[in-house]
């Protein structure tokens, strides 16, 4: 059942004084800023390459991320590590992360089934996603479904129509202001301008009809990507 008020959000557990990521996901863990933490059992925080060239957004942990503390290590994840070397995207220089921190589920029997994050789980969120961005100076940011475009987007977006388009970043956010500073040194620089692409969750692909499609759609998204970084317009 949704929540009848809003939820405080995360914006009071996030210390001022934390200056990496890895400060912010240990504060994080004791995010109780929606009421998704009561169910869960832990906080998934994002992770990777704090020099990254590219940072994904995604939904929220799934099952096994919830147990191991990880994103994108289950199915989907593994999913799209292959997209991603398909693509030609180097996994070394990736960073992870998630709009949604807690695993949002409903029990049937003993399995934990997804539920998707409501509008006020992702608002209560979202000051985590803009520390980490804070904290990070990626050249590409790549949305993954609809979840993650709200989030940074707005609820306007629609993936289906503008998946696989190169936009301005932080330009095409729906709240510039909270992207275009970069405090990662104390002096508050102008974080330097990037694209945005937005596409299919790969969660999405393992749940079509065919498979073999959605996940070629997917690779041609991040091909688009891979090239932006490396200035090509080969087709």
């Amino acid at each position: 059942m949704a929540e009848q008020t809003a939820p405080p959000g995360a914006r009071q557990f996030i210390p001022p004084q934390a200056g990496t990521l890895a400060e912010l996901r240990t504060a994080a863990a004791g995010c109780r800023g929606c009421e998704l933490h009561r169910d869960a059992t832990q906080t998934v925080f994002g992770r990777g390459d704090e020099s990254a060239r590219v940072v994904f957004v995604g939904e929220q942990p799934g099952d096994l991320e919830d147990q191991h503390g990880l994103p994108f290590v289950g199915p989907a994840g593994r999913l799209l590590r292959r997209a991603v070397d398909d693509a030609g995207l180097d996994p070394a220089h990736l960073y992870i992360t998630n709009a949604v921190k807690h695993f949002r589920h409903e029990l049937r029997g003993r399995r934990r089934i997804h539920q998707t994050p409501d509008q006020v789980h992702i608002v209560a969120c979202r000051p985590w996603l803009v520390a980490e961005f804070a904290r990070l100076r990626p050249e590409l940011v790549v949305v993954l479904g609809a979840t993650a475009a709200k989030a940074l987007l707005g609820p306007a977006f629609r993936v289906t129509r503008q998946r696989g388009a190169l936009l301005p970043w932080p330009a095409a956010a729906e709240h510039p202001q909270d992207f275009t500073r970069a405090p990662v040194d104390d002096t508050g620089t102008d974080a330097p301008a990037a694209r945005l692409l937005a596409t299919i969750h790969p969660s999405a692909v393992l749940r079509a009809d065919n498979q073999e499609i959605a996940y070629r759609g997917l690779v041609d998204d991040l091909t688009v990507a891979a090239r932006a970084l490396t200035g090509s317009t080969t087709p």
